[in-house]
C-alpha cells in the first residue's frame, strides 16, 4: 500500500479544505406579489402558481395533495 513520503502539514491540509463551504440560495422578491421565492422556480401565492412574475395556473392544487385527498375520502 502506498504511503506519503512526508507528513501533510496542518496548514496545507486546512488550505485544501477551505473550499468546502455553503453558499446562500439566490432569493428574489416578486414585483407583482411581493413574495420571496427562489430564482427560476415556480411558487404558490394565495392558491395561484406564479412563474416569472406571471400567473401560470389559477387555483393551483399540487398533484400529491390532490392524490392524498382522494385516498382520505375512501
Amino acid at each position: 500500500m502506498a504511503h506519503p513520503k512526508r507528513r501533510t502539514s496542518s496548514a496545507v491540509r486546512r488550505k485544501r479544505r477551505t473550499h468546502y463551504k455553503l453558499t446562500p440560495k439566490p432569493v428574489s422578491i416578486c414585483q407583482n406579489t411581493g413574495e420571496l421565492h427562489l430564482r427560476h422556480k415556480a411558487y404558490v401565492v394565495d392558491g395561484d402558481l406564479y412563474l416569472n412574475g406571471k400567473v401560470a395556473i389559477k387555483d393551483y392544487a399540487p398533484v400529491a395533495t390532490a392524490a392524498a385527498a382522494d385516498t382520505d375520502e375512501e
